[in-house]
């Protein structure tokens, strides 16, 4: 899109916000590419769950297979079209979740009246939280809210500071299974690297942008 933004007639202050219109030959076979990938990941993301599920019915039978369900499934790098302030654009999302309020429209009609479900991973070692959108998301943020705790380290900084069987030994002492091949796979991910999570959710609590429901704790790590 660089090569074409003169040609809009747009100027930006930095590289990174580089665009053209979704109406563009440029901007359609982007949103293009973007549904496409979107799809590859929902798919993806099926696959990993039916092979938990298949997993599930292996070692515990398959009473147990059939009681795991998906509850909620959500993108968290995608653009959507939706209406803000009176006027069609488009929310580019990147990092970041919808977050409406109940009463949207566009929530599905099973979670409409408490609001859109969020949720806000910390690390493998540390709690994840499930929330609910809050009318504080559309005044301030797009309906929108983070999708997670965010890096405090780079993933190479991470694998400086700890190595992989340190941190396999750390978690495993604290009762959490890891299952990862590589243990440099293991160690860029490692807690330390990102924030602290419940601080995070305090603050987008505090911002009225969702409001907590849930906290989870972390089991198992499975890593590729």
């Amino acid at each position: 899109m660089d090569a074409t933004l003169g040609r809009y007639g747009i100027e930006l202050p930095d590289r990174q916000l580089s665009c053209a219109p979704a109406s563009s030959p440029e901007g359609r076979a982007y949103l293009g590419a973007m549904a496409a990938a979107a799809n590859f990941a929902w798919a993806n993301r099926q696959e990993i769950a039916n092979r938990v599920r298949s997993a599930v019915a292996r070692i515990l039978g398959a009473a147990a297979a059939e009681g795991t369900r998906q509850v909620y499934d959500v993108a968290h790098n995608v653009a959507k079209h939706e209406r803000h302030g009176g006027r069609d654009v488009l929310v580019h999302r990147k990092g970041a979740t919808r977050a409406f309020p109940a009463g949207s429209d566009e929530i599905p009609e099973a979670y409409r009246g408490v609001g859109q479900p969020v949720f806000i991973p910390g690390s493998m070692g540390t709690s994840s939280f499930v929330l609910a959108g809050n009318p504080g998301s559309l005044e301030r943020s797009f309906g929108s809210t983070c999708h997670g705790a965010g890096r405090r380290k780079s993933r190479t900084a991470a694998k400086k500071e700890i190595g992989g069987a340190e941190l396999r030994a750390q978690l495993e002492a604290q009762g959490i299974v890891v299952r990862c091949p590589s243990n440099a796979g293991l160690a860029e991910e490692a807690p330390f690297a990102y924030k602290d999570v419940e601080a995070v959710v305090e603050i987008v609590e505090r911002a009225g942008l969702a409001r907590r429901v849930a906290q989870v704790r972390p089991l198992g790590v499975v890593k590729g």
